[in-house]
Order: structure tokens, then C-alpha cells, then sequence
């Protein structure tokens, strides 16, 4: 071989290696990750089509398609519903979606939002529920992951085989309440309450497990319990209760994204976001009430006179609550205030 071919073979190696070190660095640079979303509910149920998909879709456009979101319903990945949070603190999924009252009394202060009578309109509540997250939740109960959203669903009622027009009525009934504090308040309403995750519901029903469930509107559809039961109680004005929820990511995985990536995620995180989800879902609940109405099920609606009657009767769960929370070193009565007025404060913002 002449020395200039040995010179010309040596410049082409270089540039074969430098190119292939271009794209290996260029792979680098990109840092394409890739991110597992877990949650309960089949994949076309509302929430993950609605409200899950949508974020997801976000993410991956605006990080330019350098994220990628894997979605897993239905606890594909493994576990029980209540596990979820675990899941995300672990690593075990990236993104998880859960019900906090799946692990009743670990985050104590979200509860104010699911106290009976509390809940006016999804949007405002999830508003409120954003703000006092960050002031109260964020470097406390929440302080191992990374949260991005937080809401509630729209009113919580009663769907049940026998009809429930008044309190009495559900004397001995079992009925699945998805909360401590929804427990608490079928206790006191004589009701025998069922703790179960939402998609044991339909097998719950339909074994005779349990005699009704407490869910809204929106949900009642995946879960075919308008075909399960012919009677659904609504209440007027304020609900009877509703549930927190948090969008939750494992806190290392979220710090390792480079910043441009973090930006992505910040973008469709936060406030803005936990407000659409929140009315999302309760946006949900007409289309459902529908096709009870449809299917000749007994819709029973509690007028404001009725709803006071039951307001009485749930008012010991506050003191008790608030108890509770004074028992952990958090002042109960101040986060009721405070829950209260800024409710109050974002309702007319968000009234239809």
C-alpha cells in the first residue's frame, strides 16, 4: 500500500468514526426518554381518554417528540390501585394517575375537598385544591414525588338496586364509598360502607357485594352501572361529596429531564391543567346521565329542603375531622376556612 493511500485510508477512518461519533452525540444530545403512565380505569374510559391522553399527546408534541409516553391502563403494569402511589414514589411506573383516597389518612389535608357538602363546581374546587397544594401539600405529604396535576371529579351521588330518597333509606344497605371521608359519612347515614377500588364495582354489584356505590355521573358509563342498578340520587346545590385525585410523577425521573424537557412537562402541568381535568370530568357527567335516562332509570334529585336534612346529619364528620387533623399537628378548622373561601372565591369564575 503507497503511502498516500495508507494517508487517504486513515482520513476516511477518522471521518467514519467522527461521523459515527457526530450521531452517537447527536442520540445524546437528543435525550429521548421515555415515560410510563399507569393508571386504574380501561383505557376508554373518560379520564384517560380525556383527560390522560390529551396530556400525554401535549408532552410528546411540545418536547418535540423527544418524550414518549407509554400509556398502561388498567393496572398493566401490575399492582392494586391503592399501590399506585407507591408505584410512583418506587419507580416502578414515571406517571401515575390515582384516586388519594385510595390510601386513606397519608395525605390528610387533600380530605378538606372530599368533606360532605364541600364540593360546588369541579373547576373552581380543583382551583382551590391547585393553590392549597402548593401552600400546604407540596413540600409536606407530597414531598416524595413530583406532582403535576391535582382535581376533583363532579358531584359525587348515590346510584343504588333500591331507591334512596331520604337518609333513612339507606339503613342497611352496603354501599362502596371510594374515601374515608364518603365512608364516614355513610356510617352516619346507617349505611354499611364497602371500601373497594372503582373497577371492582360492576363485579360488586352484580355479585351482590354491595347494594349501590358512590360515584358521579361520568364514570357510570365504563362501569355499566346504569345497567347494574335503576336508581341514581343527585343532590341540589352543593354535592354530597367528591373525590381528590393527583396526576403524580417519580420525582427522579423528573429531575434527570433536561431542562428543555422539564419545560415540556412544566407547560401542560400545574394549575391550568388540574382546572381542565377537573371540568373534564364533570363535563362527562351529562352524556352519562343520559344514557341513564334513556336506559328508564329512576332519577331521584334531593331539593334544597331534603339536602338540609342530610347536611345536619354530616355535620359531625367536620368536628371529627378537624379533630383528626389537630391530632397530626395540622390545623383542621384553618384548612375548612380556607377551602371554604376560596371556593367561594373561584365559583362564579367558573359558572356556567
Amino acid at each position: 500500500m503507497t503511502y498516500r493511500r495508507k494517508i487517504l485510508g486513515l482520513i476516511g477512518g477518522a471521518a467514519v468514526a467522527a461521523l459515527a461519533t457526530g450521531f452517537s452525540a447527536g442520540t445524546a444530545l437528543a435525550q429521548e426518554v421515555t415515560l410510563k403512565l399507569h393508571q386504574f380505569l380501561p383505557a376508554q374510559a373518560n379520564v384517560p381518554k380525556l383527560v390522560l391522553d390529551v396530556w400525554a399527546d401535549n408532552v410528546e408534541k411540545d418536547s418535540g417528540g423527544r418524550i414518549k409516553v407509554e400509556r398502561y391502563p388498567s393496572m398493566q403494569l401490575g399492582g392494586k390501585p391503592p399501590e399506585l402511589m407507591d408505584q410512583a414514589i418506587d419507580g416502578v411506573a414515571d406517571v401515575v394517575w390515582t384516586v388519594v383516597g385510595y390510601t386513606p389518612g397519608r395525605f390528610p389535608s387533600t380530605e378538606v375537598f372530599e368533606l360532605p357538602f364541600m364540593m360546588t363546581n369541579a373547576r373552581a374546587v380543583s382551583h382551590a385544591y391547585w393553590e392549597m397544594f402548593e401552600k400546604h401539600m407540596k413540600d409536606t405529604e407530597f414531598k416524595d414525588v413530583h406532582i403535576l396535576g391535582t382535581w376533583v371529579h363532579g358531584p359525587g351521588m348515590i346510584h343504588t338496586k333500591d331507591p334512596v330518597e331520604k337518609p333513612e333509606d339507606l339503613q342497611g344497605m352496603k354501599i362502596r364509598g371510594g374515601s374515608r371521608s364518603v365512608n364516614s359519612l355513610l356510617t352516619k347515614l346507617g349505611a354499611t360502607p364497602v371500601g373497594m377500588p372503582v373497577p371492582a364495582v360492576p363485579e360488586g354489584l352484580s355479585k351482590g357485594v354491595i347494594d349501590g356505590t358512590t360515584i358521579p355521573w361520568e364514570v357510570t358509563t365504563a362501569l355499566k352501572v346504569p345497567e347494574l342498578v335503576e336508581n341514581h340520587t343527585e343532590f341540589s346545590g352543593k354535592a354530597l361529596y367528591t373525590l381528590t385525585f393527583v396526576l403524580a410523577m417519580n420525582k427522579a425521573k423528573y429531575d434527570s429531564l433536561p431542562d428543555d424537557l422539564k419545560a415540556a412537562v412544566d407547560k401542560n402541568s400545574g394549575l391550568e391543567f388540574s382546572v381542565f381535568a377537573g371540568g373534564t370530568q364533570a363535563d362527562s357527567d351529562g352524556p352519562a346521565r343520559k344514557v341513564a335516562e334513556d336506559l328508564g332509570n329512576n332519577i331521584i334529585t334531593i331539593d334544597e329542603a331534603g339536602v338540609a336534612e342530610w347536611r345536619a346529619l354530616a355535620q359531625p364528620i367536620y368536628d371529627e375531622w378537624v379533630a383528626d387533623m389537630n391530632s397530626k399537628g395540622i390545623d383542621g378548622q384553618a384548612l375548612i376556612d380556607e377551602a371554604q373561601m376560596l371556593i367561594e372565591k373561584y365559583t362564579p369564575d367558573y359558572a356556567n
